[in-house]
């Protein structure tokens, strides 16, 4: 963890001068960040471009650490192109996923590279389930899937009960995204990681199966 490698430093240095670019100008942070009518109207850049924006400083920060910090699981076990397929797929499986949860609220936006950095995150825990991960306020480490599925049933507490001003929704559909864009470029996982692929997958099917049960 913590291996700053080139395609690392381009993504943080875009989030970076976007972000800021953003905290300056809201005429180009109301044209880009993710928003339902927006997209509905045909805008879908802003699936994309909205990771790239973030509310203040402090959002921009706490997401390029967290990326900083897993960036290099996934980049030593896999490949720069698989991480950035990673990044980026996960970033729209978020946005699609915010789309689907709030497609009947017109107004409903959001920013954040948070979706993208979850799947990052979520990427490295399948690829390295047996590390353990240090959290500010807990005094000993936990285990990377124990962490990774708490995380996931957190999201769908938070997306039940609209906690804070946060999109759970996003963070959650980055997990699917890296989940599954990592399965599908590492294959070879269902062979050395079968239980702990089957253990991360619990909250992404209990989601779907409250939605059907429509108790989201």
């Amino acid at each position: 963890m913590g291996k700053l490698d080139l395609v690392t430093i381009i993504i943080i240095a875009a989030n970076v001068i976007i972000s800021y670019k953003g905290f300056g100008d809201y005429s180009f942070f109301d044209k880009y960040k993710f928003h339902v009518g927006g997209v509905q109207r045909g805008e879908q850049i802003r699936m994309f471009s909205s990771g790239f924006l973030h509310v203040d400083t402090q959002h921009l920060l706490f997401n390029m650490l967290t990326l900083y910090f897993f960036a290099g699981v996934v980049i030593t076990l896999l490949s720069p192109l698989y991480f950035v397929l990673i990044y980026g797929g996960s970033l729209l499986v978020g946005s699609l996923l915010s789309l689907y949860f709030h497609r009947n609220e017109y107004h409903y936006s959001a920013v954040g590279a948070s979706g993208a950095v979850t799947g990052v995150l979520y990427a490295a825990i399948l690829l390295r389930p047996e590390m353990d991960l240090y959290m500010f306020f807990i005094p000993f480490p936990i285990p990377a899937y124990i962490f990774g599925i708490g995380y996931l049933l957190y999201s769908i507490y938070g997306m039940k009960n609209r906690i804070g001003n946060i999109g759970h929704d996003a963070h959650f559909g980055g997990a699917i995204g890296g989940y599954v864009i990592t399965l599908a470029l590492s294959p070879g996982l269902f062979k050395t990681n079968l239980l702990m692929i089957g253990l991360l997958a619990i909250p992404i099917v209990l989601l779907f199966i409250l939605k059907r049960m429509g108790k989201m």
